[in-house]
């Protein structure tokens, strides 16, 4: 079956899932890539330096943290321009790539008037940026 005829079997909503999910998944492999390559180049100074990595990443979190002052949390973000930090842009992106593809499908359904499709995209929205935000912790 050639593309054509597949992307007939496919809905909107689905064609739209897919190329965002796509075009996340692509470019959050371009970050990983260029922000990799940057840290071992040493084009971005790390805040671990790399001869130092080989004896703290065996230690135990709270033993790293003390020992190295990594940030926590999202303090991450203000760090980016240290070369190990800079490469957790790709892995946040390549995280929220579902967020953007259910944001993308969301007009969809309401033009359709989908409510169960509506309230489904929007509840997982919501779970996922809980998630995210560090509001919704197990185990604590």
């Amino acid at each position: 079956m050639n593309e054509r005829n597949e992307d007939n079997l496919l809905s909107e909503e689905q064609r739209r899932y897919a190329t965002w999910l796509q075009w996340g998944a692509r470019s959050g492999l371009v970050m990983l890539i260029v922000t990799f390559i940057a840290y071992v180049a040493g084009w971005l100074t790390p805040h671990v330096p790399l001869e130092q990595l080989p004896s703290v990443w065996g230690l135990p979190v709270e033993e790293y943290l003390k020992k190295t002052g990594a940030p926590t949390g999202w303090s991450w973000l203000s760090d980016l321009a240290q070369g190990d930090f800079a490469s957790l842009i790709g892995i946040a992106w390549l995280s929220a790539s579902s967020l953007f593809c259910l944001f993308a499908v969301l007009p969809i359904y309401f033009k359709r008037r989908d409510w169960v499709f509506v309230v489904l995209c929007i509840s997982a929205l919501v779970v996922q940026l809980l998630a995210a935000s560090g509001m919704l912790v197990a185990g604590k």
